[in-house]
């Protein structure tokens, strides 16, 4: 029987709401009795295991190499480094019973891995000859957010990969932190179609215990930027809190040097938001668990006959991830609107007259265009197709970066057009009292990333106009 399940709202009107509509109607989460913790449903998680399949191939190339560490870390490994338990307390949840019982030592739910890794490091490092050490695992994490879950974006329990890795020198290790966030780029603009700035947080945004920290970052159509992904220096703190030595070529004792990096299943959120429209989801092709759907037009006289085409387009693309959709308890325009809902890049309909003619229509989910292709010419138009789907998803995402960043030079200026939307550009002189008076007189706004990518004439600091350092990216952000 059939229903209405397409949304009510509009993305501009009510876009929280929105949200909310896409994420359930799409079939990409199920909430669940715990705030903040959700399912993530094969519509979401396919996605998800095309990220991994990417990062993989692309860690594999620098001779990463994954593997698992517990969930649970004692207290006393956590509080090892103190900057880095300072900067995550507050989100810890603790295992502090088994059962009746009290356990001697609380143990943190892993909100993230460095004090569990390194701990081992330690152990496995003695000489030159070990390093260097490069790992990364797949697992989730636990953050007990205060503010309140957004499903993907923001939630207490997130799927990620985090690397770690420990090298004998500085020079190594820099140079690792910047080739992991071109591949993070790289996964946003070659997977999902959505452009990123590579950048450094500031020194009161970095992760804590880090050296620097370097981001991804995009700019959203609600108006609000977003963390995408993180490659952390961390320099040789961790190195001296957990004692992770090594003797070099002339045997002297020295410290590690390390980093960490990680992407998340944000991602998904971030997806949803840059490219979903008032019909609902958009996958990106390169994501999606099915690329074309096949949509027969039955009638009783012909159905056998447009069946029988439709399994012979199916292998005709079986270079592509097709489906057919042939249930009889729906009408075509219910499929039609059900598979633009759920996001499928394109379909196929095809009809008795269809057939008659040797052709197909095509519809492209993203500009929602009508085309009659020719039978003899399907692989080839879908395959043009499918190409120009990413690359204008991507071209729009490009065009809105563009259009909604706006680089300014006094401080009202930065407040109007925060509080219009827009992602600033201003320069800054790195001054702290600066920085806070930005998060102070605009609620939600923060200097989101230092951009990679600065120019040679400097101007003066658009807060104090005092002389400016440097060019900085500032937003309301997630």
């Amino acid at each position: 029987m059939e229903k209405d399940i397409g949304l009510t709202v509009k993305k501009d009107s009510n876009f929280s709401e929105w949200y909310t509509q896409v994420i359930q109607k799409a079939d990409l989460i199920e909430y669940t009795l715990v705030s903040g913790c959700y399912v993530f449903k094969p519509n979401s998680f396919s996605i998800w295991e095309k990220i991994q399949e990417y990062l993989n191939k692309k860690f594999k190339e620098l001779n990463v190499k994954n593997a698992y560490f517990p969930l649970f870390i004692p207290e006393s490994l956590l509080k090892k480094e103190s900057s880095h338990v300072k900067g995550f307390t507050p989100e810890v949840a603790w295992v502090t019973h088994s059962g009746e019982t009290k356990l001697s030592e609380k143990l943190a739910v892993r909100p993230t891995s460095e004090s569990i890794m390194y701990e081992a490091y330690s152990k496995w490092i003695r000489s030159y000859r070990d390093l260097p050490l490069k790992l990364n695992q797949w697992t989730s994490a636990v953050r007990w957010e205060f503010k309140t879950p957004v499903p993907f974006l923001r939630s207490r329990e997130f799927l990620w990969q985090e690397g770690h890795t420990a090298y004998a020198t500085k020079e190594e290790a820099d140079k690792e932190v910047f080739e992991i966030l071109d591949i993070y780029k790289k996964v946003y603009e070659e997977l999902l179609a959505i452009p990123v700035i590579k950048g450094k947080k500031t020194e009161q945004e970095k992760f804590a215990g880090a050296a620097y920290t370097t981001s991804v970052e995009t700019f959203l159509p609600n108006g609000k930027a977003i963390q995408a992904a993180t490659s952390h220096s961390l320099g040789q703190n961790f190195a001296k809190a957990f004692k992770i030595e090594f003797l070099d070529k002339n045997q002297k004792k020295q410290l590690v040097w390390q980093n960490s990096w990680g992407f998340t299943t944000r991602s998904l959120g971030i997806l949803t938001i840059m490219h979903g429209d008032d019909k609902g989801f958009i996958m990106p092709p390169k994501v999606a668990h099915t690329q074309v759907i096949i949509v027969p037009i039955l009638f009783d006289k012909t159905k056998e006959k447009v069946i029988k085409q439709c399994l012979n387009l199916k292998e005709e693309l079986k270079d592509f991830l097709v489906e057919i959709d042939d249930r009889e308890a729906y009408s075509p325009g219910w499929k039609f609107n059900e598979h633009e809902l759920k996001g499928i890049p394109l379909r196929i309909e095809l009809g008795p007259r269809d057939l008659e003619n040797e052709q197909v229509i095509l519809v492209r989910r993203d500009t929602l265009e009508k085309s009659t292709i020719k039978i003899k010419k399907i692989k080839e138009s879908v395959e043009k197709t499918l190409e120009n789907i990413h690359d204008n998803l991507l071209k729009k995402a490009k065009d809105f970066l563009k259009k909604n960043t706006i680089e300014v030079s006094k401080f009202e200026e930065i407040v109007k057009s925060v509080n219009d939307k827009k992602l600033v550009q201003a320069f800054w002189c790195q001054k702290n009292e600066c920085e806070d008076k930005i998060k102070e007189k605009i609620e939600g706004a923060k200097i989101i990333n230092v951009p990679l990518d600065q120019p040679k004439t400097i101007k003066n600091c658009a807060v104090c106009n005092k002389k400016g350092i440097e060019l900085v990216n500032i937003a309301k952000s997630y």
